[in-house]
């Protein structure tokens, strides 16, 4: 049987791994954001001229 500390490793090692999925995506998806806007307005602006 595996020692507890093994067992505390491999669940941090999941847990870190999950959270970094999580916090990736709420960046890239922050970034998309911040990318889409100013272009958007910028089109929007240049069509209503």
């Amino acid at each position: 049987m595996a020692s507890i500390k093994d067992v505390g490793k491999l669940f941090m090692f999941i847990v870190g791994g999950i959270v970094a999925i999580i916090v990736g995506s709420f960046m890239i998806r922050g970034t998309m954001h911040l990318w889409d806007n100013p272009e958007n307005k910028k089109t929007d602006e240049k069509d209503n001229d």
